[in-house]
């Protein structure tokens, strides 16, 4: 599944100064600490300057075969590729072969509203094209080959959200479909135009199009840790998400990549500005990141198990990237730290204590949950003595015990509350907060 975007927390940051390789061995203590308890495994960078000035590696790229991860493994990146797509249709539009104005009606009539649906529409999520990842049906075909009629006819069949223009609202759709549109203006596969308008003119040669994942290839595999060990996670056929979140990289050439977009080596000065246009926050491919007086641009995004991200700090000249393969922690805290470090401001180090829950009390949580503020019913149930939630279609999640009645899981800034005397659960994700009652 390509998951939504989610933003970066604006913070307030420490004064207090510290020597850069001491507060650079910190983070990497951190990110051993993550690792060491089962956290977090992938790759880390960042970027003060112009060349990456910080890279630490943990974890396997293939862990049956206990094969770690190095700094050329490449990971798929998932949503990050939509940067990527909209820097081509950039070029696309200064090489005049299509306008932002464009209606998707020249490409693909048969899509509901496509006469009044433009380029820039699709770029900024304001199309009102059904998001296809929402739907179950999704996970019957993620795994399989999909041709541009078998996408283009998914897509078709479900109703327009809203009046196209009107609002925001994420939708892998509309990137699957301008990918399929780049390859009808320029002719060209859109595993090509990465090569030839992107990959090799910054001579980034681990970045491409992915395909079906090869460890012996130093590509990695993505894993649940569950039951004392990393479990091997489904892969998506990359035919699926197309230019939504096709590509694979590792973090030092997602680093070249921004910077470059930054320096005006990829699209114009005037594009660029044009990319950065927010509205709701939302670009051209691009989320606008706030950290505290400062904000930046970039993308994170999800595939699988893996987890990226990618963010420039104009204002600050720092650059920070990563790439998971496993994940039960919220990366955005990773991102956090990082870019504290980059600046060279110390941070607090985590408590990595576990708190255990007896499976007496957690089966007075254990129930399907509904709201009618929130579309999707929540199963809550015990797995190997541990609590687990799963909302309708999608993946279960591990909780970990903040309380005795309290639990979130980290990865996704998720924090539960159970109340069994009213029979309800409290529900707390960034600025939402719903209450769910036990069916």
């Amino acid at each position: 599944m390509i998951r939504k975007v989610c933003f970066l927390l604006a913070v307030s940051i420490s004064t207090t100064a510290f020597s850069q390789n001491r507060v650079r061995e910190k983070l990497g203590d951190y990110l051993d600490s993550l690792y060491v308890h089962h956290n977090v495994m992938g790759s880390f960078a960042f970027t003060d300057g112009k060349n990456p000035s910080f890279l630490k590696v943990t974890g396997f790229a293939d862990a049956a075969k206990q094969q770690k991860a190095n700094m050329n493994t490449q990971y798929r990146i998932g949503s990050v590729s939509k940067m990527f797509t909209a820097v081509l249709i950039m070029k696309a539009v200064e090489e005049k072969k299509l306008s932002l104005n464009s209606k998707l009606s020249q490409f693909y009539p048969q899509i509901e509203k496509a006469s009044t649906i433009t380029i820039e529409n699709l770029l900024q999520h304001r199309s009102g094209i059904h998001n296809l990842t929402n739907e179950k049906e999704y996970w019957t075909y993620n795994t399989t080959p999909q041709t541009e009629n078998s996408l283009v006819a998914i897509i078709q069949q479900y109703k327009s959200d809203f009046v196209p223009g009107i609002r925001y609202e994420y939708s892998n759709s509309n990137y699957i479909l301008l990918s399929f549109i780049l390859e009808k203006i320029y002719h060209k596969s859109y595993a090509d135009l990465i090569q030839q308008k992107i990959a090799g003119p910054l001579q980034l040669a681990l970045t491409k199009v992915g395909g079906k994942i090869d460890p012996a290839r130093n590509q990695a595999l993505s894993y649940q840790y569950s039951n004392g060990s990393c479990q091997p996670w489904q892969e998506t056929d990359m035919s699926v998400p197309m230019g939504a979140g096709n590509l694979i990289s590792t973090p030092t050439e997602l680093l070249k990549f921004i910077t470059a977009l930054e320096s005006g080596k990829l699209v114009s000065k005037n594009s660029l500005v044009q990319m950065k246009g927010f509205i709701d926050n939302y670009g051209y491919g691009i989320v606008k990141v706030p950290f505290g007086e400062h904000s930046g641009y970039g993308h994170n995004g999800g595939i699988d198990q893996f987890r990226s991200v990618l963010y420039y700090f104009p204002g600050l000249k720092v650059a920070v990237s990563s790439i998971t393969n496993q994940s039960d922690y919220d990366n955005n805290e990773i991102s956090i730290k990082m870019i504290e470090t980059a600046l060279g401001k110390d941070f607090t180090m985590p408590d990595f204590k576990k708190i255990s829950v007896a499976v007496d009390i957690l089966k007075h949580y254990e129930g399907l949950y509904k709201t009618s503020s929130f579309p999707l019913a929540i199963k809550i149930f015990i797995e190997d003595g541990k609590l687990k939630g799963q909302a309708d279609g999608q993946d279960a999640f591990p909780l970990e015990a903040v309380s005795e009645n309290e639990f979130k899981f980290q990865a996704a800034g998720i924090k539960l509350k159970f109340n069994a005397e009213k029979q309800s659960m409290d529900f707390s994700q960034g600025a939402e907060h719903l209450i769910f009652k036990k069916q």
